[in-house]
């Protein structure tokens, strides 16, 4: 009968097994004995007394509210007024055209809709516009893009990826910019107008750059052959999307603006997480310190009304906002700091109070044993 003996080192997790012919190293399933594989790595373990629990609470609670309060009153500050002119009712102004427009009309409608600022703009006036129920974030959706093809590639432009189907061909043309999102950009016209009290309207200048994103602009997207080049050429041999009424190299007479580094088509490109959503439309700068941007009175808001929205429900609406240091108007994370540190507080005091008459008991009870 033939012997045998093992040997196991701790050190390694190695059993040697020794026999006649020689010994054999098998793997042991033990963990090799290190700290850091033993769980013997130094570590904090606190101890939860009211000494360290209380004054944490309490602290929160004082750090937060003041801090909520700061939020809530900026966000407050903002002004921020808002026009729907969807016309899904027979009242509105633009009723007519939500009736009879679709993606094949071939002449534009125009509505006019009429407002009144209460209060005056003094700083820059940030012109949005929002759109209701409509799911930039289904996922086909996001994904249905050529980045390459935004980019400036020679190549995805006339070859575009087959994320754009069915968006990809047109006649057996590439579409530039292919996809669904670009096929869907919103292209409503929006004016407005100063209704000055003599009777003279006044048109109020938007500004169409300093819009999107600057890495967007300069980093994600660009046009084929670099910045100078002819893009009426560059683009010969590609079709506009479907729903598009002009191509790609026609959406803005500055060629700094036109193309794939156009600024309303970039900001539309960036997709919404939720399905009632605002983008930036335009900027109204502010031109002097002694007038408001947009003085108090009587306003009209001229929409060439090119984006319908029945087919799925959705609603249309225009939105001037200023903004501060934390954005846009936004009470949400005033009222979330406000009512944790309140939380907090409370229960503090809760905890205080039960520690106090608890650890009265405790201590009357080790006395008299």
């Amino acid at each position: 009968m033939m012997a045998s003996s093992y040997n196991a080192k701790d050190e390694d997790g190695h059993i040697t097994v020794t026999g006649p012919g020689g010994g054999a190293v098998l793997r042991s399933k033990k963990p090799e004995n290190t700290a850091f594989k033993q769980q013997r790595l130094p570590a904090w373990q606190p101890i939860l007394t009211a000494g360290t629990v209380l004054p944490a609470f309490f602290i929160i609670g004082l750090l937060f509210i003041p801090i909520g309060i700061g939020l809530f009153v900026t966000s407050n500050n903002i002004k921020e007024f808002e026009i729907d002119y969807t016309g899904a009712d027979t009242s509105s102004p633009c009723f007519n055209c939500s009736q009879n427009f679709s993606w094949n009309s071939t002449s534009p409608c125009t509505c006019t809709v009429p407002f009144y600022l209460e209060q005056p703009y003094e700083s820059n006036v940030y012109v949005y516009y929002g759109l209701s129920n409509f799911y930039q974030n289904h996922r086909r959706y996001v994904k249905s893009r050529d980045d390459s093809q935004l980019n400036g590639n020679l190549k995805s432009l006339r070859e575009p990826s087959k994320e754009c189907e069915p968006y990809a061909y047109h006649n057996n043309k590439p579409i530039a910019p292919c996809g669904a999102i670009a096929n869907s950009m919103f292209n409503d016209t929006l004016e407005l107008f100063y209704n000055d009290p003599n009777g003279t309207s006044v048109k109020i200048l938007l500004g169409t750059t300093g819009i999107a994103w600057w890495t967007d602009k300069h980093v994600k997207f660009g046009n084929p052959g670099g910045v100078d080049s002819n893009l009426s050429a560059v683009f010969q041999g590609t079709t506009k999307p479907l729903n598009w009424r002009r191509p790609v190299y026609e959406l803005d007479s500055d060629q700094s603006n036109n193309g794939f580094v156009n600024e309303d088509f970039i900001v539309w490109m960036r997709t919404a997480a939720l399905p009632t959503f605002r983008k930036l439309y335009r900027i109204i700068g502010k031109s002097s310190q002694m007038v408001p941007t947009l003085p108090r009175g009587n306003y009209t808001l001229e929409v060439v009304y090119n984006y319908p929205v029945r087919s799925f429900e959705g609603r249309k609406r225009m939105i001037l906002s200023t903004i501060s240091w934390m954005g846009g108007k936004n009470p949400f994370l005033g009222i979330a700091y406000i009512t944790v540190g309140s939380v907090c507080f409370f229960l503090g005091v809760v905890l205080l109070v039960i520690h106090h008459k608890c650890g009265n008991r405790n201590n009357g009870a080790e006395i008299s044993n």
